[in-house]
């Protein structure tokens, strides 16, 4: 049997596809009173288009380099050195998270569909950001052609399951 809780969460999922749809939604979803992680943020490019729409962001890269030249390249903002499989580590980043933007490289593969899913839900269950923004062509494949079957349930059923917050 399912855990309960694990249909609870909130946060919202969003699946893009390439560099430029990726980017297209920080004007749409970022807003100024954001905090943002950007895991597998290569050499920084699009942490600083997110740091122009909110008040602060954290790039991450597992790449000791690529963290090297993000740095470099854009010295105000803040850089770390981070593997997106340790959600443990970025919990240690100590900031309380409103999006999280995942680019990392391998995910938009079909073969990569549940790494990206198991991550997107492990993000979404120990940072509980509002919105996380995926770039994996194969989770917007997938997900366009998902569609969440009704259930119909006895009113007093679903009267109890609203008042449980489910």
């Amino acid at each position: 049997m399912a855990n309960e809780q694990q249909f609870k969460l909130r946060t919202r999922i969003i699946a893009t596809r390439g560099v430029q749809e990726y980017r297209s939604t920080i004007a749409e979803l970022v807003t100024r009173h954001d905090i943002v992680l950007e895991l597998g943020c290569e050499w920084g490019s699009t942490t600083r288009l997110l740091a122009q729409h909110c008040d602060e962001v954290i790039g991450t890269d597992v790449s000791p380099k690529c963290i090297e030249r993000a740095r470099q390249s854009h010295p105000a903002l803040r850089f770390e050195v981070l593997d997106a499989f340790d959600v443990r580590a970025a919990l240690d980043l100590g900031r309380p998270f409103t999006k999280v933007y995942l680019d990392l490289s391998g995910l938009s593969s079909y073969r990569a569909l549940l790494d990206v899913i198991a991550l997107a839900s492990m993000y979404a269950t120990v940072l509980r950001p509002d919105t996380i923004v995926v770039k994996s062509g194969a989770l917007k494949h997938f997900a366009a052609h998902c569609t969440a079957w009704p259930v119909k349930q006895a009113p007093q059923v679903a009267h109890e399951l609203e008042m449980n917050g489910v």
